[in-house]
């Protein structure tokens, strides 16, 4: 394993760099942390890739092009946040196209994950597609653009002669799932770096950043959609909450339905002797007056003290 590990690094040494694919990878204003720690790990992850300012949210798409062009660059990925809260990912082959957009769920990067895998940096890594990429032409199209921007160029200046990791492309649930897993070479086990992130495709345009649609997803739900269910859901409930305290009111304030008597429920019955009523007249107690009643002894006590005080002065 050790022989053929020098051989293949002394093979790449000695190569030369043919393949000159760059990637240009930025972001538009108004991204959140998350967002741009995703960015600084797809940067670390891939070698042959640039940097670039945050673009404005007001320029037009077609202006990326441009900005390709000045990095010398022939493929883009373009985050766009909007609400600061959605997030959507551009994957463009510039300036001709195609390029596919996509609404980035779940995202976990590197520092949040904090996995136990580790790859060394620079290094190449495998590309791992789901069998699904093979069977739909919407799927092949973008395999074939994933392949061409995700894959580190052979010899490339900046890159390292190993392969030590591998970055899994699976479909489910109508989403693309992104994983990074590195190669244990003892026992051919895979264990997970990060980051980790799902793309739901919305649209795959002819031209870069625009053009005729190709393709468009039928399952896509636009996250101010989802939010509308979401709110309506809850409205629905409440109105149904609502509703059942206002019957409960109205069945208290309805005068209760007073059945029959069923003369049957006597049967059993034993009739009571009937007592004489007897009517006692009792007189009631008189009511006592207690400011009467202290202004008596107030007077008495008043009196008393005189007597003492006269036998005093005799």
């Amino acid at each position: 394993m050790r022989d053929r590990l020098l051989r293949e690094m002394g093979s790449d040494l000695g190569g030369k760099w043919k393949n000159k694919e760059r990637i240009l990878i930025f972001s538009s204003r108004g991204i959140n942390f998350r967002t741009r720690h995703l960015m600084q790990d797809l940067r670390m992850l891939m070698p042959h890739s640039k940097a670039d300012t945050k673009m404005d949210r007001k320029d037009k798409l077609f202006v990326i092009n441009e900005v390709c062009e000045m990095k010398n660059c022939n493929k883009c990925i373009y985050f766009e946040a909007k609400k600061k809260q959605d997030l959507y990912m551009w994957l463009s082959n510039s300036p001709h196209g195609p390029s596919a957009k996509f609404l980035v769920q779940n995202i976990h990067t590197l520092a949040e994950l904090k996995m136990t895998g580790n790859c060394l940096k620079g290094s190449r890594p495998l590309l791992s597609f789901d069998p699904a990429f093979d069977e739909l032409p919407h799927y092949a199209l973008l395999k074939e653009l994933l392949i061409q921007i995700f894959s580190t160029p052979r010899y490339h200046p900046k890159s390292q002669p190993f392969v030590d990791h591998v970055f899994t492309f699976t479909v489910l649930d109508n989403r693309i799932w992104f994983r990074n897993f590195q190669i244990i070479e003892e026992d051919a086990a895979l264990v997970e770096i990060g980051p980790r992130f799902v793309l739901n495709l919305i649209k795959i345009f002819q031209g870069s950043f625009g053009g005729p649609t190709l393709y468009e997803n039928p399952h896509y739900q636009s996250p101010n959609m989802h939010r509308r269910v979401i709110r309506s859901i809850t409205a629905a409930k409440y109105k149904e909450k609502q509703q059942v305290k206002e019957v409960q009111k109205l069945r208290k304030k309805e005068p209760k339905t007073i059945l029959p008597h069923d003369p049957t429920a006597d049967v059993f019955v034993t009739p009571a002797e009937e007592k004489p009523i007897e009517i006692q007249w009792i007189k009631p107690e008189p009511k006592v007056d207690l400011k009467a009643r202290k202004k008596r002894v107030y007077k008495r006590q008043r009196k008393m003290k005189q007597k003492v005080n006269s036998g005093n002065a005799k």
